[in-house]
C-alpha cells in the first residue's frame, strides 16, 4: 500500500499542503494500474506482486503530481517507462497466476474407464 509520505519523499516535498492532492493521485494511480493489468484485489495483495504494484502506483502518482497542469507553453510527451515496464511485468505475472489458478481446478487424477 502506497502512502502519501512515500510520494513526498520521492518528490523531495516538505510540508502537508498537497497531502490531499497526493492522496487522490494515489487512488487514481491504483485504479489505473489495476485496470491496465486486470485481476482481482487478491492478485495485487500477493506477496510477490505487491512490491511491483506499489512501485507502479508510487511512480504514477508522482508523475501525476509533477505534470498536474493541463496547459503548458510547450508540448510535453510524457512516457513513464517505469510504470509501463512494471505493468508489462504484472500482466505476465497475472497470466501465470490465472493459469495456475485454473489448473488447481482441473482433476488430473487417472480414472478407470467404464
Amino acid at each position: 500500500m502506497v502512502i502519501v509520505d512515500q510520494i513526498k519523499q520521492a518528490l523531495y516535498l516538505d510540508g502537508d499542503e498537497d497531502d490531499s492532492l497526493i492522496k487522490n493521485y494515489i487512488t487514481v494511480a491504483e485504479q489505473f494500474v489495476k485496470n491496465a493489468v486486470g485481476g482481482s484485489d487478491k492478485f495485487f495483495e500477493d506477496k510477490t506482486v505487491q512490491p511491483l504494484y506499489d512501485m507502479a502506483v508510487q511512480s504514477l502518482a508522482a508523475t501525476y503530481y509533477q505534470y498536474r497542469l493541463a496547459l503548458t507553453d510547450t508540448q510535453l510527451f510524457t512516457n513513464n517507462a517505469t510504470v509501463n515496464s512494471i505493468i508489462g511485468q504484472l500482466r505476465g505475472v497475472y497470466e501465470t497466476y490465472e493459469g495456475d489458478s485454473a489448473n488447481e481446478n482441473i482433476d488430473t487424477s487417472i480414472k478407470p474407464s467404464d
